[in-house]
């Protein structure tokens, strides 16, 4: 399984996150994005085209060193307008000094993180006074069918794609580590209402 998940994970998740719709939930969570941003779960970059030009720098955290080279053409597009440098590879244990950034985004990575309090409270310590963490994730849904089906669904995709979990209630890890989002929309991502679109987007404060 190390294979697949350091090799063709990277791939699909990078295939399956890119269209219009998310492109567009994308576009939102980024808006007024400025300084030095950390991005946790970097991938392939495809965030990059959505952030404004007021961010001078990006620090990106990508674990796999497959969805490292996805980026490469993106960084190399976008090279001009923000530098984007890898700083780390683990969520969960950053490499940086408390109070060190002005914003951090996290897309579809909290679902995989095998500690997601532990990232948590990283970009909590990381982030400056008034910083805020902005998020876009899929995550348990309040409607019980749904629900439910996730919960069956969960151990399969965890082993097929890369320890993503279906069933992370993105608000309450937030409000449990100390960043309870001060906005939050909830609902499916796309038209396709599925055990896989139900998620959260918004911003916490870090106070």
């Amino acid at each position: 399984m190390g294979w697949w998940r350091e090799r063709v994970v990277p791939g699909l998740a990078d295939r399956s996150l890119r269209g219009h719709e998310i492109g567009g939930l994308r576009a939102e969570v980024c808006a007024g994005l400025d300084g030095v941003v950390l991005e946790l779960g970097f991938g392939g970059g495809l965030n990059l085209r959505f952030l404004p030009d007021a961010v001078t720098r990006v620090d990106a955290v990508e674990p796999a060193d497959r969805g490292w080279a996805l980026s490469e053409r993106r960084r190399e597009r976008e090279a001009a307008r923000v530098t984007v440098e890898r700083v780390g590879l683990d969520g969960q244990r950053l490499e940086a000094d408390d109070a060190s950034y002005d914003h951090v985004l996290c897309t579809f990575t909290l679902c995989t993180i095998p500690d997601p309090a532990l990232a948590l409270a990283e970009v909590r310590r990381v982030l400056r006074p008034g910083g805020s963490f902005r998020f876009l994730e899929h995550g348990l849904a309040p409607e019980p069918r749904t629900a439910r089906w996730q919960r069956r669904l969960d151990p399969l995709q965890r082993r097929v794609a890369g320890g993503c979990h279906l069933t992370r209630d993105v608000p309450a890890l937030l409000a449990a580590t100390g960043l309870p989002p001060s906005e939050v929309t909830a609902g499916y991502l796309t038209r396709a209402r599925s055990p896989w679109t139900y998620g959260y987007r918004g911003r916490s404060v870090r106070g």
